[in-house]
């Protein structure tokens, strides 16, 4: 058997691209600017999931509910964690060429720290004014801590917005990187960020009404959608549905309230799983994408763009696509996994 590199075919476009033998199918395609879709790199979300039409793959570890054993029998592939035996031809929705900013490392400021709840704190970066960092609103960037280990963040700004960029990063007590954020950094600390990366953006050939579904800090990506939007006079009606456990997760409930004035595409559904007494919520109850459900039993007209805890994420893309006839190729998401998310559960 060869030794690689092998050819990889991407049908319907018919592009390609070389991988080496021991390279994830994804890892090659980015390296060479073929926008494949994808979401966490690491074998954990499933976005990256497409059907091998021809040749031969191994998997490396992975989550079985990102790709199942039946799905992998069936001829189903995770390209992040697929790497090449023989010339491969998989059958993937192509993200267009435009949107394969090149990916660069840089150095980043803190230019500001802002709590705007228990656990979550927004954090503005300037980044070289001579090197602008360009991505699509909805695109993420990994921060390359000293160990050598990553942590990725959506910008929450749209690129418009630059030349910074600002990320809502919740805590998680233990995390490493997070564990600093709420307790050490300080303005002006210098870090290093890698990006864009993510294949969650704004499809602007569509004038479909969208749902936009964000769970907690989810709602990064969706702000920049939004901020977008605006800027690009794109006024296709959107409802943003925005879940949290108590009122105080909805960090920036006021912001929103703000844009629904100014623009009127936009409708706003907060929706509080797990409201005390002392919230005096009298607002939508329950699992926030079970609200779109409630609201709109038949999206087969509609785009979604979905963000967020996995567990949000994927049975909106489950439910969806079985209850209200979305097609399954108008739901892009982006799954925030956390450390502990991609290292459990292993598969095969």
């Amino acid at each position: 058997m060869s030794a690689g590199p092998f050819q990889v075919t991407v049908q319907p476009s018919g592009r390609t691209f070389s991988a080496n033998a021991d390279e994830a199918l994804l890892a090659a395609a980015i390296r060479q600017g073929i926008g494949l879709p994808y979401g966490c790199k690491d074998g954990a979300c499933g976005s990256c999931k497409c059907r091998k039409l021809e040749g031969e793959v191994v998997h490396r570890a992975h989550q079985s509910k990102a790709l199942s054993a039946e799905e992998e029998a069936d001829g189903y592939v995770l390209t992040c964690s697929a790497t090449a035996l023989t010339d491969v031809v998989l059958e993937s929705r192509q993200v267009t060429d435009e949107s394969a900013f090149p990916i660069r490392k840089m150095p980043a400021r803190v230019l500001s720290l802002e709590k705007k709840s228990r656990d979550v704190m927004i954090v503005k970066l300037q980044l070289p004014a001579n090197d602008q960092l360009r991505y699509h609103a909805g695109q993420y960037v990994e921060f390359i801590l000293r160990d050598g280990s990553r942590r990725s963040y959506s910008m929450a700004n749209a690129p418009h917005q630059g030349p910074g960029v600002e990320l809502h990063i919740r805590h998680m007590p233990g995390g490493k990187f997070t564990d600093h954020v709420f307790g050490a950094m300080k303005e002006k600390e210098i870090l290093r960020v890698e990006g864009p990366y993510g294949s969650f953006f704004l499809r602007e050939d569509s004038d479909k009404p969208m749902v936009l579904l964000a769970s907690g800090t989810g709602f990064a990506p969706i702000k920049a959608l939004i901020e977008h939007l605006q800027f690009k006079g794109i006024s296709r009606p959107a409802t943003l549905y925005w879940g949290g456990r108590r009122p105080e997760d909805l960090y920036l409930d006021d912001w929103v309230r703000e844009r629904c004035a100014e623009l009127g595409w936009l409708t706003y559904v907060p929706v509080i799983s797990n409201a005390l007494p002392e919230d005096n919520w009298t607002g939508r109850t329950g699992f926030v994408h079970k609200a779109v459900l409630e609201d709109l039993p038949d999206l087969s007209g509609h785009q979604v763009y979905a963000c967020g805890a996995p567990i949000v994420v994927d049975s909106a893309r489950d439910e969806y696509s079985a209850v209200a006839r979305l097609p399954p190729e108008e739901f892009y998401a982006d799954a925030f996994t956390t450390e502990a998310d991609k290292h459990k559960d292993p598969g095969t």
